[in-house]
């Protein structure tokens, strides 16, 4: 039985920003987003978001998360401070509680499991996360004994030269027995400079404690400004590419591809350079994508192919082709075996199979049958000013080239329209429509006009 509480209440002035700190976007989720994710898998009895800055914002950003508590800490005093706000909440309580920090978005889950793992099997009053640095400069450094039971904890700048040699530190993740916890807490001081309740204290309050010691010391690192949100992004996307690289999946020059975590990849998809995948994003195997194109929340089925162009909110059936220089947004489905050629945009448009839009259209709003063509230039004309209207095209119709068609319409099967024509009015099945004026030649008009140009010429002059 755990409690998972996590510390969102700080100000994050260094970030430079209106928004609070733990909502920043770290590859397509907020900080703190990511270490709620990150506990989920632990089945937590509650979570608990300590909030205070900006707490408003906070709430209103997590609506969606289920079964989040949120517990206020109006002024900020360190650590020992925000945790003393759990004592009315978990009245009661004897598990264990976790502590995170919402601006520290790269722990795995593995991770801290092993650190429960860890102090219940133990029955620790407290176990902590610690990490061994190169260089351990400003970080608090832990001392233990040969079975890993922590005996001091002192902060750099309290230690003497021979403990700074000492390269094992505090990482700042806690798990404690509430019940010990909660008997320390109302008598933590603020003897500091900062005037601080610092939950480290409490840590030298209890016993015993023990270290667990992390292999990967960046999952610790948190984030104070958008240099470190930069190297976050790094790490995260180093680790995220390794996974489907090793999976089977083909980066083409890795270091110019972003990938969000939340993308699925299958077995033989190749991505090319300068291509970036987003959000709830699948593609399956086959599929090429790139270079240079935008996949985001879409399904990309079988042996697609995506070149150059951008793909949002939509879906795109096996066999198709894509580009260069498609849109597709708005839901667009395009079918199976179709091709979305050069300058096209597809909006809330969907095209049945072994439908081609080759080049230079806008189909906003359209339904198609299978085995429809689109001549180049064509345009669904959806929006009267007031409403958008929608444009139904039947099986094996086509389009002739700068085709208006004007919706509300519906086009039966196996219907050509001539091009240039601008349709108003629905066409039955198997017709030639055609919706445009008349071509009028006048010989020799050009010579009279020149004529008449010299003759008024002359008489000005």
């Amino acid at each position: 039985m755990v409690v998972v509480a996590i510390l969102a209440a700080g100000r994050g002035t260094r970030m430079k920003s209106n928004l609070p700190k733990v909502l920043h976007s770290l590859g397509g989720r907020s900080l703190i987003e990511r270490v709620i994710d990150s506990v989920k898998p632990l089945s937590p009895t509650r979570q608990m978001v300590i909030v205070g800055y900006q707490a408003v914002e906070v709430k209103a950003a997590m609506q969606s998360v289920p079964d989040l508590e949120f517990v206020e800490q109006s002024v900020q005093l360190g650590t020992g401070h925000a945790i003393q706000q759990l004592l009315p909440h978990l009245q009661g309580y004897t598990g264990d509680l976790l502590v995170l920090y919402g601006d520290v978005p790269l722990l795995r889950t593995e991770t801290l499991k092993n650190l429960l793992q860890t102090h219940t099997q133990h029955q620790n009053a407290a176990t902590i996360l610690t990490a061994h640095l190169d260089n351990p400069k400003g970080y608090g450094r832990v001392f233990c004994n040969s079975e890993n039971i922590v005996q001091q904890i002192i902060e750099d700048r309290d230690c003497t030269p021979d403990q700074k040699e000492n390269n094992r530190i505090n990482a700042g993740i806690y798990c404690f027995r509430w019940q010990d916890l909660a008997k320390v807490l109302p008598h933590l001081q603020a003897n500091n400079s900062q005037k601080e309740y610092y939950l480290t204290d409490a840590v030298s309050a209890l016993k015993p404690v023990m270290a667990v010691d992390l292999e990967d010391y960046q999952e610790i690192l948190g984030i104070n400004d958008r240099l470190q949100l930069a190297t976050a992004y790094e790490i995260l996307q180093k680790r995220v590419k390794e996974k489907w690289m090793t999976a089977g999946v083909t980066l083409i020059n890795p270091d110019s591809i972003t990938i969000d975590d939340t993308v699925e990849l299958q077995p033989d998809v190749i991505i090319e350079p300068q291509t970036h995948l987003r959000g709830n994003t699948v593609i399956q195997t086959g599929s090429r994508i790139g270079p240079g194109s935008l996949i985001e929340n879409s399904q990309i089925g079988e042996n697609v192919t995506v070149l150059y162009s951008v793909v949002t909110d939509s879906i795109v059936q096996p066999g198709t082709r894509i580009g260069p220089y498609a849109h597709l947004r708005g839901h667009a489905e395009v079918g199976a075996f179709c091709r979305v050629g050069n300058f096209v945009e597809l909006k809330n448009t969907k095209l049945g199979d072994c439908t081609n839009v080759a080049h230079l259209s806008y189909l906003g709003d359209t339904t198609t049958g299978k085995k429809v063509n689109i001549g180049a230039g064509t345009i669904t004309a959806n929006y009267d000013g007031v409403k958008k209207h929608r444009t139904i095209i039947g099986d094996s119709t086509g389009t002739g080239s700068n085709s208006v068609l004007v919706a509300p319409l519906k086009l039966g099967s196996d219907v050509y329209v001539a091009a240039g024509s601008t349709v108003t009015e629905d066409v039955p099945d198997d017709c030639l429509v055609i919706a445009r004026t008349r071509q009028v030649v006048k010989p020799g008009w050009v010579s009279n006009k020149r004529d008449a140009q010299s003759e008024q010429l002359k008489n000005e002059s």
